[in-house]
């Protein structure tokens, strides 16, 4: 019988490079092998060398002194990182869907009009968690595929407290245009949802009038996931919820410890992932001794390259012509190919993963990533000939 944890779960895995049916057995530490897998799907990525080394530091305490100064320079370079000089920028304790959460719990007054911009997965679950704060949405539909429509979401109403997009839709793989948005918002609040864009592609907070935004560490910036790269102005914290119904997630309360604190003046709040905070930090400083635009030319270069291999191999591409994201591909499934022993096939043959597409392209699209230490033309060369392998093979 096979070995059984104390949930049920199963303690043996397949080693990709092993003969086919062979299983180890994690039951034995001395036979436990560590897998290495390219992730080459909708994130996480690879993270940089850099950050991988950085979780094995000794830990310190998150209220000691280096600590509280590695935190400090942190939340610096991901001003940087989002283009913005906002006091209140720092990494949240939890993944991008809890910056969501803290964007919207803290801003959302009910009854307040939320206009969402829809134009895949990740804009439905904005409408459904401005729904939870109490919000009047308006949701603007797109095609899956298609970038957002400015005038038409500018066009929703005449008078919303915010208007939400994301930048970078993780599920589709198209770039939507953030700066039209802002410098037509008006009196709303611009929230913009930056998980796959920050550390990818260009993104200028500041200048194009993004007073909310939200990211990940797990994709472009190259790190782990488990923390929420987050920003918010003056402008839209001054019009906060002052008793949020979340408590961890009161930025009011976080303020006081990170962020916009510094030195002495630090109150506790919670326990900081310190060994995430530095792998966090140093990830950004990788990029930002490379220099942001800089990477941004680099997963640019690597994102063509891939979608021009995939386009020689005959594979129609999913994402709007103009409007797509060098980080992350969207490639439709050849008729008869079934998408998921494909995936498998990479998966247990290269030790590749990429991803299936999301909601009803599930079976039908494939999500290729290119992120953070990804983006880079060797990784370019390995997904194409192993996808190319795993095709003949289909």
């Amino acid at each position: 019988m096979e070995p059984r944890g104390p949930l049920g779960c199963s303690l043996t895995w397949c080693d990709p490079l092993a003969p086919p049916g062979y299983r180890q057995d994690m039951t034995s530490s001395a036979s436990r092998r560590v897998l290495d897998r390219r992730l080459f799907g909708p994130g996480p990525a690879n993270p940089y060398p850099e950050a991988t080394a950085a979780l094995g530091l000794p830990l310190l305490g998150h209220l000691d002194p280096v600590f509280l100064d590695l935190m400090d320079e942190t939340c610096e370079m991901l001003r940087q990182a989002w283009g913005t000089t906002n006091a209140r920028t720092l990494p949240l304790s939890a993944t991008g869907s809890a910056g969501m959460e803290a964007a919207f719990v803290n801003t959302v007054h009910p009854g307040d009009v939320v206009v969402v911009a829809v134009n895949g997965l990740f804009g439905q679950r904005m409408c459904d968690v401005a729904d939870r704060c109490g919000a009047e949405v308006i949701p603007v539909e797109h095609e899956w595929g298609d970038p957002v429509d400015v005038p038409r979401v500018l066009a929703a109403h005449p008078a919303p407290a915010i208007i939400a997009a994301v930048h970078a839709e993780t599920s589709t793989g198209v770039r939507s245009d953030i700066a039209a948005l802002g410098a037509g918002k008006g009196d709303a609040l611009l929230l913009v949802d930056a998980v796959t864009s920050i550390g990818g592609i260009e993104l200028r907070a500041d200048d194009w009038g993004v007073d909310i935004g939200y990211a990940g560490t797990q994709k472009c910036l190259g790190v782990a996931p488990g923390l929420a790269p987050f920003t918010i102005n003056d402008r839209a914290f001054d019009r906060r919820v002052e008793r949020p119904r979340s408590w961890y997630l009161d930025l009011g309360l976080l303020g006081g410890y990170v962020g916009e604190a510094s030195g002495g003046g630090r109150t506790y709040h919670h326990t900081a992932p310190v060994a995430m905070v530095a792998s966090l930090h140093a990830g950004l400083s990788r990029i930002l001794d490379e220099g942001l635009p800089q990477v941004w030319a680099r997963h640019e270069e690597a994102g063509a390259l891939l979608q021009d291999g995939l386009e020689a191999m005959g594979l129609e591409l999913f994402a709007a012509k103009g409007h797509r994201l060098p980080e992350l591909t969207t490639v439709k499934v050849p008729d008869g190919v079934d998408a998921a022993a494909v995936r498998r096939h990479l998966l247990e043959r290269h030790g590749i993963e990429i991803g299936a597409g999301a909601g009803a392209y599930v079976s039908s699209v494939w999500r290729i990533g290119l992120m953070g230490h990804n983006a880079r033309p060797d990784a370019v060369l390995l997904v194409l000939a192993a996808l190319d392998e795993a095709l003949a093979s289909a």
